[in-house]
């Protein structure tokens, strides 16, 4: 077997060997060779311990206890002393920190997530065993001397299970996630990324501890959620987290939406729609992914139904809620929490071609100019999974005039004057009565653009003082 392998991993494998240690390339790495794709990530394990690691490395870096020790491609190349090297070419990014870790073996997850007790292993099976699953617990020996060519070295199968597409635990399924719940998730994540089906007992191990998931920091969960719907499947990755039953504990809020029967053009309850719009969302970004799955979970609490008419009045402000719990639950960052909200709680708005430029105006302003494309991304996805065509003549007029309107006054900042101007002919300092005015003013430029003209609200501001 003979992969094509860039210059600086077969260097650091040989730096390694020269010293008179064994060096291996471990991990996703191998699984990505074997199904010819990109890889992204290079990990070696050694038999070296850290500290002999860093001798070999002056340059490396060592802060943790589980025997890692990294080095960036950037320094490599300065020790390797590689003039002219080709980083696109060898698809490597001069900032990617290869990690060289120990041959190791571990002891209790009283956390269910770090091991309590790290100690070196002798062998590479060793090492290998302790891996979650079974493609990942591939090794590739650089140039064995019986053969002069690359060798898989695979334990425990994952080169069958790469061939079946299956994700199999190494060794016992349930004491693999007892030792550490976030690789259920990892599992589920995996699969979506790769197009992988999960091994039964695996997935029955998975279903059995699921409960599990509540000991790991949501720091954690939120990445690993965040990876499921980056990927290219993502509404099927969620259905695996629910199949599997871990959906109940990172989004409860969401399973409420199942049996939600809804009205008019839909014909599935909010459950399938949520997931059908998802699968339908254009938009890469996570974040709106994640709006487009938790759009309507409010129609499980706005749900009434009287006389056989089906009603969710008010259900984007009460899903707006929702989903700011579910932020601050897993930790978001502000920003991220905050686009979440808005797209959730401004996803009905509605357009009629009667609409005046300053409503319109208006509606960019609350959603934001930045957020624009994001909520049409929603809007697709919601029709789409709602069985509509991607687009309607309404949201291509509203899309038209939004960009004809985009490079207009929509804020304060926007305006011909500012604060100084104010305090200069008003003769007043710097306070709240100087944003009043700036505040009247962009009011009327709202209502009529024309008038964001220096001139004229300069005269405005004159016009205030004599009043």
């Amino acid at each position: 077997m003979d992969f094509k392998i860039p210059l600086l991993v077969t260097k650091t494998l040989q730096v390694l060997e020269k010293a008179g240690f064994e060096a291996y390339v471990v991990g996703g790495a191998i699984r990505d060779l074997l199904m010819k794709k990109k890889t992204y990530d290079w990990d070696f394990t050694t038999n070296a311990k850290p500290e002999e690691i860093q001798k070999i490395f002056p340059e490396s870096f060592y802060d943790n206890q589980f025997g890692t020790v990294g080095i960036s491609a950037e320094e490599l190349i300065k020790q390797f002393k590689l003039k002219n090297y080709d980083f696109k070419k060898e698809e490597i990014d001069p900032k990617d920190i290869f990690e060289i870790t120990t041959f190791r073996s571990e002891q209790g997850y009283t956390d269910r997530r770090h091991p309590d007790k790290v100690s070196w292993g002798k062998t590479l099976k060793d090492d290998l065993q302790r891996r979650d699953f079974t493609i990942n617990a591939l090794a590739l020996l650089r140039q064995p001397a019986d053969q002069g060519k690359q060798k898989i070295i695979d334990y425990f199968g994952g080169q069958e299970d790469i061939k079946n597409k299956l994700i199999r635990a190494v060794g016992e399924p349930k004491k693999r996630f007892i030792e550490d719940a976030l690789r259920m998730m990892r599992a589920i994540r995996i699969a979506t990324e790769i197009g992988f089906l999960i091994e039964e007992k695996t997935r029955q191990a998975i279903e059995k501890n699921a409960h599990l998931i509540n000991r790991i920091a949501k720091e954690r969960i939120k990445d690993e959620l965040f990876k499921i719907l980056k990927s290219d499947f993502p509404a099927d990755g969620i259905k695996l987290l629910d199949n599997c039953g871990l959906l109940a504990f990172i989004l409860p809020e969401l399973i409420k939406t199942k049996g939600i029967n809804q009205a008019g053009h839909h014909t599935k309850d909010v459950w399938h729609h949520s997931i059908d719009s998802l699968a339908e969302c254009p938009s890469p970004d996570p974040i709106v992914r994640l709006a487009t799955l938790l759009h309507d979970l409010g129609k499980a609490i706005a749900f009434r139904q009287k006389q056989g008419k089906i009603t969710f009045y008010g259900h984007e402000v009460v899903g707006a809620r929702l989903v700011k719990k579910i932020a601050d639950r897993l930790r978001f960052s502000k920003k991220d929490k905050e686009k979440l909200w808005l797209l959730v709680r401004f996803h009905m708005f509605a357009y009629e071609p009667k609409m005046t430029d300053k409503a319109i105006r208006r509606f960019i302003k609350r959603v934001g100019k930045e957020n624009i494309n994001e909520m049409m991304m929603l809007r697709i996805g919601d029709r789409k999974g709602g069985g509509s065509k991607a687009t309607s003549w309404r949201l291509r007029e509203l899309q038209e005039r939004i960009g004809k309107l985009m490079y207009q006054p929509l804020e304060i900042k926007d305006l011909k004057v500012n604060g100084n101007d104010v305090m200069k002919i008003l003769k007043i300092k710097s306070g709240p009565k100087v944003g009043k005015v700036l505040e009247k003013l962009f009011e009327e430029v709202m209502e009529d653009v024309k008038k964001n003209k220096r001139e004229y609200l300069l005269k405005q501001i004159k016009r205030l003082k004599s009043l």
